[in-house]
């Protein structure tokens, strides 16, 4: 079975497995690049991270996918489009998440943009979101990279957090 969803000039978006729980626990595990989360994870944790993306994949047919260098298959982070409640209304949101060592390369921008261009034209959605925690300034910078902008503010996971948004 092939996982690869889409690709870039770069990198490949693929699905997720219970088998990237050790790569994605460089990114869990992190205090750094988990800074604007909860918590960091444990491997326990992230096995739950990835039983729930897999249960998104097969509910909405989406979720978050493993991102890898195209040429060496080098794990980079995670990225993809995951159903997310605002308000009480389901949105689906573009999330990015990527090992601090590759950050400041493009990746998360040229990611995001690829999830965007597969939402509007493969899932034929008419608006994606991103939550981006208010004082996450390099998060905001990719959201507004792919052309969103911050449409209100809202308070989740016990914390405001912008929701950045684009349509078609």
């Amino acid at each position: 079975m092939n996982s690869r969803v889409l690709s870039t000039e770069r990198l490949v978006l693929r699905k997720m497995t219970l088998a990237d729980v050790g790569a994605l626990m460089e990114i869990s595990s992190d205090p750094e690049a988990m800074k604007y989360y909860p918590s960091t994870k444990n491997e326990q944790q992230a096995s739950e991270w990835v039983e729930w993306t897999l249960r998104k994949y097969d509910t909405y047919g989406t979720g978050l996918w493993i991102v890898e260098d195209k040429e060496t298959g080098e794990f980079l982070g995670q990225c993809g489009i995951v159903p997310q409640e605002v308000n009480g209304v389901i949105e689906m949101e573009i999330g990015y998440l990527f090992a601090r060592r590759v950050w400041r390369n493009g990746y998360a921008t040229e990611a995001a943009l690829a999830c965007k261009k597969y939402g509007f034209e493969q899932l034929g959605l008419k608006k994606l979101i991103s939550f981006v925690d208010v004082n996450n300034t390099p998060s905001a910078k990719v959201a507004e990279r792919v052309g969103m902008t911050v449409e209100k503010k809202i308070h989740k996971w016990g914390k405001d957090v912008f929701v950045y948004a684009v349509t078609l």
